[in-house]
């Protein structure tokens, strides 16, 4: 049966099997007449030797409703920059490879570090950012999508159902958030969102009760997926962490910003895989034993923010709370899995819990003892205030980089 279930806290739009792409398309089609669309792609140079890119290329290069595409390139020397541009060419759209390693981006990030307003380290969230300041340099688009460049089993379904809720005029949407299925290799994927996410949600709300945040982010069937949409009027007061948080930072800003009616979640593919992050648990720098501690910091610091008061002994109890509350749900996840064919490592998993059990008290103890850290790149709006010029010179340097690099 189809699910079409609502949860009663954020709109959940359904792919109910009764549209065609090409309908969907051609009414995207007709809102670009009014209300241009742009498409974000956070890339590290490594991406483009992987089997996922050339896919998602040939597949963007059918989409004709979006106006721009802006790609924002990590990890590249200049010959690679040069193999990027080339690369990118397939692209029928208007689209941009912002070299975001180029020495002219860098002189202007050492401008922001003498404002006190760079990014305090590099990686997607400081990606996202930039290439979202070089779309509001822009000042043409009405709606902005972002997705991964990982994805194995990409079609531009995904991008289709993503950017409908935000691009039509009727909807009040003003952030769509894309969710899916994690099933890839005959395997139940999504260990972060399984075993750490849905279960600290769940041992928050028992140890520091009902909050209303805590509710909004169990509404969301995937809330660390790369894929969302948004109304450009809200980027630049968008407030993007530095850290691993990008994901479940930009659902706080939208609790922070609009009303939970101006948020959904909308289903976007049947199957989903991407590139697997290794759990790394010897080194708590790297992998998802990185990418666990700062969802953690990221959700207690937005709790933090609305008033509730953390103490070492507070993680304490949230970590044993948390522990059994995953190991619970292990048990839904194997009998699911065991229904349905699919693999668990039942070891593995338990592994896994025990390391984001580690990792909440690390998360909480950073918490506790930095309580003046700043984990937020500064808004668009605060860096355009500080220094008028800085989006119109960085739009000037990306072009430049295109001209000299040939």
């Amino acid at each position: 049966m189809v699910d079409f279930h609502q949860n009663g806290n954020i709109a959940t739009l359904h792919n109910l099997r009764t549209r065609s792409l090409e309908e969907m398309t051609y009414e995207l089609e007709t809102f670009a007449q009014t209300r241009k669309m742009s498409l974000i792609l956070p890339c590290l140079y490594s991406e483009l030797e992987t089997d996922a890119m050339p896919n998602i290329l040939s597949e963007l290069s059918k989409v004709t409703y979006l106006h721009r595409v802006i790609i924002g390139l990590d990890r590249a020397n200049d010959a690679q920059f040069r193999h990027a541009k080339q690369f990118f060419e397939g692209l029928n759209q208007n689209h941009i490879v912002i070299w975001n390693d180029s020495p002219r981006m860098l002189a202007l990030n050492k401008r922001l570090e003498d404002m006190g307003l760079a990014p305090a380290e590099q990686g997607k969230g400081k990606n996202v950012w930039t290439s979202i300041g070089y779309l509001i340099g822009c000042q043409d688009s009405s709606v902005m999508a972002i997705h991964d460049c990982d994805i194995l089993t990409y079609t531009n379904e995904l991008l289709a159902r993503l950017i409908y809720p935000v691009a039509n005029p009727t909807f009040p949407y003003q952030v769509a958030k894309g969710y899916y299925a994690r099933i890839g290799h005959e395997k139940l994927n999504g260990r972060v969102t399984r075993l750490l996410v849905s279960p600290l949600l769940i041992a928050l709300k028992r140890v520091v009760g009902d909050r209303d945040y805590l509710d909004y982010l169990r509404s969301f069937r995937y809330p660390l997926s790369g894929e969302f949409a948004m109304r450009t009027n809200i980027l630049p007061d968008l407030r993007i962490p530095s850290d691993w948080g990008l994901e479940i930072g930009v659902l706080s800003e939208a609790w922070r910003n609009l009303a939970p009616k101006a948020v959904c979640q909308v289903e976007i593919a049947d199957a989903y895989d991407h590139k697997h992050q290794a759990l790394s648990p010897e080194d708590a720098a790297t992998g998802l034993n990185r990418m666990s501690t700062d969802i953690c910091k990221a959700i207690f610091r937005k709790l933090a923010a609305d008033g509730t008061i953390f103490t070492t002994n507070v993680f304490r109890t949230l970590k044993a709370t948390y522990y059994r509350s995953a190991l619970d749900l292990l048990d839904a996840y194997y009998s699911d899995a065991q229904m349905n064919g699919l693999s668990l490592d039942r070891h593995a998993e338990e592994a896994s819990i025990e390391l984001f059990a580690e990792n909440i008290m690390r998360a909480g103890q950073t918490f506790l003892d930095n309580p003046h850290e700043t984990p937020f790149i500064a808004t668009w709006n605060r860096v355009h205030a500080a220094d008028p010029e800085f989006l119109r010179d960085m739009q000037a340097a990306a072009l430049a980089d295109l001209t000299d690099y040939q």
